[in-house]
């Protein structure tokens, strides 16, 4: 299908739907939708590499990436040291990785729709999923190769792999209760994203299955970075009945605790047991070595590029992998006071 035809199908000039396709400011949000949406069903492509995409030509892998926030997540490397070792991966094979940054301000999932309607991409890797994401069913329906760092609703639709985060939980809390902590907080993130959901699941199963009462009171959700840290401590520290211990579910948290506990004298371990989901290089200039996971970035970032190519050449099994992880415990952790 070319633009004539798709301008022909709409009943719409060649030109209100190129300008459509181009996001021109002076076409109405009703009239882009349509055109994108028809572009979608009917498999048209708005440029030259769309048009190679339908003959498998591009050979080009596509990483979603939502950049919110970069200015506090300068220090984090987690995609950085990812998409290194996935570009090596697909590299070797003949195929380049771009990305996609779509900032925090746009509607993810018309970002996504105009990617599609372009053909950029070969395939798309989606990330930050959150439970119900609309970005799934788009692609279903589009019929366009896709694999997802992170779980859904949908998990069972489509290909995905994702951290342990039920394992991260389950593991530290034993871990917690087995030194006498029967008050333990966890941190979580915003309550639209699976990670969320994943997070809350494990931590009111892990209290049942240590036959402990759940508060609600402690899932606390704060901001995932040194300053949410820092304020989640100083919270934690005036509660009546306070938790003996914290699990963060992001990694730079740990600082800000540290800085909160020591502006009061207290310290990590003795006074707050203090885990946190992955070991990061941040971490090692904190005192004492917060408890935290080893997980291998550069085999996961070849695994994405190793399941993205098995994903376009509709191999079997569906890529379903949960990615392995071992905590590493230092002095951050130690006996209920």
């Amino acid at each position: 299908m070319n633009i004539k035809d798709l301008a022909r199908h709409l009943d719409l000039s060649i030109g209100t739907v190129s300008r459509a396709l181009n996001q021109k400011p002076d076409v109405s949000d009703a009239t882009r939708k349509r055109v994108l949406d028809a572009a979608l069903e009917l498999g048209y492509s708005a440029n030259a590499s769309g048009r190679s995409l339908r003959r498998g030509g591009t050979q080009t892998i596509g990483f979603l990436l939502e950049t919110g926030n970069s200015d506090r997540r300068a220090g984090d490397g987690f995609f950085l040291r990812v998409i290194d070792s996935m570009q090596a991966c697909l590299d070797a094979e003949g195929y380049d990785l771009i990305i996609l940054p779509c900032h925090s301000n746009l509607d993810s999932t018309e970002f996504l729709r105009r990617l599609i309607s372009r053909g950029i991409a070969e395939l798309i890797v989606v990330t930050a999923t959150k439970r119900e994401d609309p970005r799934i069913e788009l692609l279903l329906r589009s019929q366009l190769p896709f694999l997802t760092l992170g779980r859904t609703a949908d998990e069972d639709r489509h290909p995905w792999i994702d951290l342990d985060f039920e394992g991260f939980i389950a593991t530290s809390f034993d871990l917690l209760v087995a030194k006498g902590h029967r008050r333990i907080a966890m941190t979580h993130s915003v309550r639209e994203s699976n990670i969320c959901h994943l997070l809350l699941k494990a931590f009111a199963e892990a209290h049942a299955r240590h036959g402990l009462p759940y508060d609600p009171a402690l899932a606390l959700h704060f901001d995932s970075d040194e300053y949410g840290g820092s304020a989640a401590t100083r919270h934690i520290l005036a509660m009546p009945d306070r938790p003996t211990a914290v699990i963060f579910n992001y990694e730079s948290m740990a600082i800000g605790a540290y800085t909160a506990l020591g502006e009061v004298g207290k310290t990590p371990g003795r006074d707050l047991s203090v885990i946190t989901l992955r070991n990061s290089r941040q971490l090692r200039f904190i005192d004492p070595p917060v408890a935290a996971f080893d997980i291998d970035l550069a085999r996961l970032g070849h695994t994405l590029g190793t399941e993205a190519l098995r994903t376009l050449r509709r191999e079997t099994p569906m890529s379903r992998i949960i990615w392995p992880q071992r905590l590493r415990l230092t002095g951050s952790v130690s006996q209920a006071p």
